[in-house]
């Protein structure tokens, strides 16, 4: 005979406590990976047309104070001195009344050496794109520069452009393709000044001061007229 199965004992199910209601955890904050200030074309075009024009002003102005290419040209004014002291004193007196003049001619020289090396006139653009979103045009109150998940000051910002000017400049061809047309520009001045006869130019007054520093360095002029002559810290 089987035995009997033993009783089933009656057992009661707890239910589990419910758990606190919890409060939503915050979303994670994207962590940018490009430059947030890579909309400064579009955010800040007065400021872009601002620039170009007091840069197109300060051209105009500094064009202005040519003196007559024809008297430049003059070949009958053209003679070999004959002597050192006769051609540094003819070089000074030329650079004093032509010295827009032959600084259109070494632009003249250096834009035709970048035009005629694309690389070299890339890289160059580029670095001044560079310096100008990131530097030069961008207002005071802006976000500081994010990338590669975190924030660059200013300082750092002009340390990295200042770098990388620095690279292209020395450690590239973009470096001794500036300084030889710039020294071949140099040359063509100096040629030109020791064998111009300065005897039939007139040099006001003013005119001598203002070469001689009574306007201060022209190439520093005209650069802070550009600029608005405000710089940032």
């Amino acid at each position: 005979m089987a035995a009997a199965s033993p009783p089933l004992l009656p057992t009661t199910v707890v239910p589990a406590a419910a758990a606190p209601p919890s409060t939503p955890a915050p979303a994670p904050i994207p962590i940018p990976t490009s430059l947030s200030s890579a909309d400064a074309t579009d955010a800040n075009p007065a400021a872009i047309r601002a620039f170009l024009s007091r840069l197109l002003d300060s051209t105009r102005r500094a064009l202005s104070g040519a003196r007559p290419w024809s008297e430049l040209a003059d070949r009958s004014a053209l003679s070999r001195p004959d002597t050192l002291a006769e051609a540094t004193s003819r070089l000074r007196k030329n650079l004093a009344y032509f010295r827009v003049n032959y600084a259109a001619v070494a632009a003249l020289c250096l834009a035709a050496s970048l035009l005629a090396h694309p690389f070299s006139l890339a890289a160059l653009l580029a670095l001044l794109a560079a310096w100008c979103l990131l530097y030069v045009l961008r207002p005071a109150d802006a976000p500081p520069v994010a990338a590669f998940g975190r924030n660059f000051s200013d300082r750092e910002v002009l340390g990295g452009l200042v770098a990388a000017s620095a690279f292209v400049v020395f450690l590239t061809s973009v470096g001794s393709l500036i300084f030889s047309a710039l020294a071949l520009g140099a040359a063509v001045v100096c040629a030109h000044g020791a064998c111009r006869v300065p005897e039939d130019l007139f040099l006001d007054e003013a005119d001598h001061q203002a070469a001689g520093g009574g306007a201060g360095n022209p190439l520093l002029s005209f650069i802070a007229s550009a600029t608005g002559g405000s710089g940032r810290v």
